[in-house]
């Protein structure tokens, strides 16, 4: 999974980069701007001119995939990517506030009778610039669904391995049902640390006790919290550590019980 998303991340990095060279395209070819300013040298304006996209036949591309992605991980903002493209309805005349991306794809002008320049290629440049400033936010947008995703995905995987816990227990196996829902308590822990960017001991295993003392010292949890995770921790022990004593069906059931409460009310 983590191949995936290193993968979207560095879509969408792609797509704002060439939405970038798009714009300095526009602003060289439709404003005549000196783009050169935007380069660290002449060498490097002239290298990247000759590399430049020609925006009108290559923005339907980048349109396509960036309205993909804007629905999928902005669809808040999906109707005004799409209106900063398309025509106004019910337009009766072209003025520069009514002027689209659309019309500029199409070299459409205005010009009143002496033959100058009312409206033409430019008005569709602060468009596109608004366009890309929605791609640009993406990123961060994509981050944030993907945690929900990741989130969403633990929770039920430690509600799967709960039930599995639940099943041997059930059928007596209390040892592997303790160690079990002691994994899911570790794990779920760790996350919690992560969530909340808590300073952990500099030990190559962190065990359930190093953990909830963390986050007491962090004041993520309070004290009766932390005593109760304490206990689990301790019956988890048992079950995985402790060879000489046999766990008993009703301490077992209070690891699990305890665990289910601590990952739907610890975050």
């Amino acid at each position: 999974m983590s191949y995936t998303i290193e993968k979207y991340k560095k879509d969408i990095e792609a797509l704002y980069k060439y939405g970038n060279d798009l714009r300095i395209s526009m602003l060289y070819e439709f404003e005549e701007k000196d783009v050169m300013s935007l380069y660290k040298s002449k060498k490097e304006f002239t290298d990247a001119k000759s590399k430049l996209p020609n925006f009108i036949s290559e923005y339907q591309s980048w349109y396509s995939e960036a309205k993909l992605l804007v629905k999928q991980l902005l669809p808040d903002r999906l109707d005004d990517f799409i209106r900063y493209y398309e025509k106004p309805r019910g337009r009766k005349h072209i003025s520069y506030e009514s002027y689209r991306i659309e019309d500029c794809l199409q070299s459409l002008g205005v010009t009143n009778g002496i033959g100058e320049v009312l409206v033409d290629s430019s008005a569709a440049i602060p468009h596109f610039e608004q366009q890309l400033a929605i791609i640009k936010g993406l990123k961060n947008r994509f981050e944030s669904s993907l945690y929900d995703i990741r989130l969403h995905l633990k929770a039920e995987m430690f509600d799967d391995e709960l039930d599995a816990a639940s099943y041997l227990l059930k059928n007596r196996f209390n040892r592997a049902a303790g160690a079990m829902a002691g994994v899911v308590l570790e794990r779920h822990l760790k996350q919690v640390c992560i969530n909340h960017d808590v300073s952990l001991p500099k030990k190559k295993h962190l065990s359930i006790s190093d953990l909830n003392e963390a986050l007491k010292q962090h004041n993520i949890i309070d004290t009766p919290d932390w005593r109760r995770i304490q206990l689990l921790g301790d019956i988890r022990n048992k079950c995985d550590h402790d060879k000489n004593v046999e766990p008993i069906e009703s301490e077992v059931l209070e690891l699990i019980d305890g665990v289910k409460k601590v990952t739907k009310t610890l975050f």
